[in-house]
């Protein structure tokens, strides 16, 4: 059985082999470069830590690292989608399962056999592919200071994504028993899950952390305070973002003494003809528009200030372990679904 599960995967596993050694060619090829304009930014940096040195060197880089990053997001999605999805489907549609069952094979070994089979193979392939594009990744991700921007793409997550992904297709071939629409399935399930997790569940493992700062009159804006895809909600005053290395800004508010966030109607009373004037062209904003923009921000400090939640970069691998442990606990709830649904499986 084994050599059976090892030959119907051999396709898919030398597929994978020649991704990797094409990924690891670029990696070697690019990496001294990278390696050498780090050094070089760093160098005519100095003792600063932000110089445009170091932003020129990111932003030279963007289309590189932007590629090595979309490379680790798509690996998980296709080995749920050619790797778990057809694993059992496969089976069903050709009636090859039938044959194997006859052979004294019970149905649970058939299918652990199978998880036994690919489901390593899964995690050393994500994991050589996470850690050359992390080891190749470094010296940006070190000028950028900003560890979160590149989480789901780093380090041992995408393992977790590509174990759920994995099972998440075999469950989704149990129950259709059809490939095409089980790869379907899985691409969509294996989205939706990392949507929920990445805006809703994530924020919440830790508390975050929260800094009061006082309104800064030149640097805060004026700007939509709604949902921008719905199209609701007032304009509202804009802090800018602070600058904190490597945290993840969960948000930035405008709130009075009690904690409460500046109102409309607040602002409105406070700076009547805020936003109010002919709208030209997009250009240089006028002197008198930013007067009238300072001092209002400057009458609103008076009463309210800004509130800074965030994660601190310290945290990163606290989050790492974390949802790499969220993402085992369902591909083993998922592992177990596709038993108990193979167990009651009638054909």
């Amino acid at each position: 059985m084994i050599r059976l599960a090892l030959r119907q995967f051999r396709t898919s596993a030398w597929t994978a082999v020649v991704g990797l050694v094409v990924v690891a060619a670029a990696v070697l090829a690019t990496r001294p470069h990278l390696a050498d304009a780090a050094a070089a930014a760093r160098r005519a940096c100095g003792s600063e830590p932000h110089c445009p040195a170091l932003t020129a060197f990111a932003l030279d880089n963007t289309a590189a690292r932007t590629v090595f990053g979309l490379v680790v997001i798509v690996a998980p999605a296709l080995i749920g989608a050619f790797w778990g999805a057809p694993l059992v489907a496969r089976e069903f549609e050709a009636g090859t399962h039938r044959l194997v069952w006859a052979q004294s094979i019970s149905r649970s070994r058939w299918l652990a056999v199978k998880l036994a089979v690919v489901g390593p193979a899964t995690v050393v392939a994500t994991a050589l592919l996470s850690a050359l594009v992390t080891w190749w990744a470094a010296p940006l991700d070190h000028a950028a200071a900003a560890v979160y921007g590149t989480f789901d793409q780093r380090d041992i997550v995408p393992i977790g994504y590509a174990l759920f992904a994995f099972a998440f297709g075999v469950a989704a071939g149990l129950t259709i028993r059809r490939t095409l629409p089980a790869m379907a399935v899985t691409l969509a399930g294996l989205l939706a899950v990392r949507i929920v997790v990445t805006e809703w569940i994530r924020p919440l493992v830790v508390a975050p952390r929260v800094v009061s700062m006082p309104l800064d009159p030149d640097t805060t804006g004026y700007g939509w305070g709604g949902n921008i895809l719905l199209g609701v909600g007032p304009s509202t005053l804009q802090p800018t973002t602070p600058d904190i290395p490597n945290a993840w800004i969960q948000s930035v508010r405008v709130v009075d003494a009690a904690g409460a966030p500046l109102t409309d109607q607040a602002l409105k009373a406070t700076c009547p003809t805020l936003g109010q004037g002919p709208r030209g062209p997009a250009g240089p904003v006028p002197e008198a528009v930013r007067q009238q923009m300072h001092d209002c921000v400057a009458r609103i400090g008076e009463h309210h200030h800004e509130v800074v939640t965030y994660q601190p970069g310290d945290r990163y691998w606290t989050f790492q372990w974390w949802e790499l442990a969220l993402f085992v606990l369902l591909t083993a709830l998922l592992c177990g679904y596709a038993c108990y649904r193979l167990r009651r499986f009638r054909g």
